[in-house]
């Protein structure tokens, strides 16, 4: 199955349906699900592009800042940075995801570590 190509167009008008807070109760419940290993690959993306590495000593550098006002500029631009990325990562495993889901039924007898899904 090709991959199917968005016009900017098409993206647009797909976030503004996602503006509607019942479109994304379905998949609020999908990624309340599938939190934890979606917090896995986040973390191994963000480890495999040295964020983690490099954010320990931005940490420790931002929480030194002086005056006050530098150190809560400095703790608030590490947030930023790092929700910014959280989105991106997030952004594109869920694009990721649909598309694997959208691409028909997948195989989903366990395999002999992995425990039935008890939800």
């Amino acid at each position: 199955m090709p991959a199917e190509e968005f016009t900017a167009e098409q993206v647009d008008a797909a976030v503004e349906l996602l503006s509607d807070p019942e479109r994304l109760k379905h998949a609020q419940a999908v990624v309340t699900h599938a939190a934890p290993a979606l917090q896995r690959i986040l973390n191994e993306a963000l480890d495999e592009g040295g964020y983690l590495t490099a954010t320990g000593a931005a940490v420790a550098q931002a929480a030194g800042s002086e005056p006050l006002e530098d150190r809560i500029v400095a703790v608030r631009t590490l947030l930023a940075e790092e929700t910014r990325l959280g989105m991106l990562v997030g952004a594109t495993v869920g694009f990721e995801l649909a598309r694997v889901l959208a691409s028909g039924p997948l195989d989903t007898t366990p395999t002999p570590n992995q425990e039935p899904d008890q939800t």
